[in-house]
């Protein structure tokens, strides 16, 4: 690993402990950790999840076609990454009608506040040319799935007595986005080193981090 990326990786690191902090002091979490997370809360989670999972790979698709020529690499791997997860929101939705939730009611919520928010966002970034700063948004959403992700539903299962086939999404990005670590590193390179790559990369993923934390705020709001 280069010094270039080895330094931007540290900063993404304390970008995500910021995030971090910001999603165990959100109601809907502190409630999950101190167990007094309820069935109405997590049919509100995935709700609310649902609509940024499905925008995921819309923006990340997106964003490749905005890569130019000489990175034709980084548009490959971005398209990819898409292709594999444009299906996931409907394992949150699998997941919702496994807790008794209807299907109807999950595809035709909107989003709330901070999801709006934060799906503008993304999509202003990935309209941009060559939207390398949105690396810094992957390592917040993918960093989510690989440190929350397994905890969380671990916690909902065993706090509200729901079988493995209701928790699905947490359960499964639990694992697999602890793979991505690698690839990520790799996308990195790519990029770096750049001065102005690294500085947008970082103020992307605090950025993002921000408005994340903020479409977990209002969940149930």
């Amino acid at each position: 690993m280069g010094a270039e990326v080895a330094d931007v990786l540290r900063r993404l690191a304390v970008a995500f402990a910021e995030f971090e902090a910001r999603l165990d002091a959100t109601p809907l979490i502190r409630r999950l950790t101190r167990g007094r997370f309820a069935l109405e809360d997590y049919r509100a989670f995935l709700i609310g999840l649902r609509q940024q999972v499905k925008d995921g790979a819309l923006w990340m698709s997106r964003a490749a076609s905005h890569i130019e020529e000489d990175h034709l690499e980084l548009r490959s791997r971005l398209m990819r990454h898409a292709v594999t997860e444009h299906r996931d929101f409907r394992l949150l939705e699998a997941d919702y009608v496994a807790t008794g939730g209807a299907l109807a009611e999950i595809q035709g919520a909107e989003k709330n506040l901070g999801s709006e928010a934060l799906s503008a966002w993304m999509f202003h970034e990935a309209s941009k040319p060559n939207p390398f700063g949105l690396l810094g948004a992957m390592w917040i959403i993918e960093g989510l799935g690989r440190v929350k992700a397994g905890e969380w539903g671990r916690l909902v299962r065993d706090r509200l007595g729901l079988p493995d086939e209701a928790v699905r999404f947490l359960l499964y990005h639990g694992e697999s986005d602890t793979a991505h670590i690698g690839e990520f590193e790799e996308m990195l390179a790519l990029v770096l080193p750049d001065p102005a790559v690294a500085e947008r990369i970082v103020k992307t993923a605090r950025v993002t981090g921000r408005l994340y934390a903020l479409q977990i705020e209002e969940i149930g709001a």
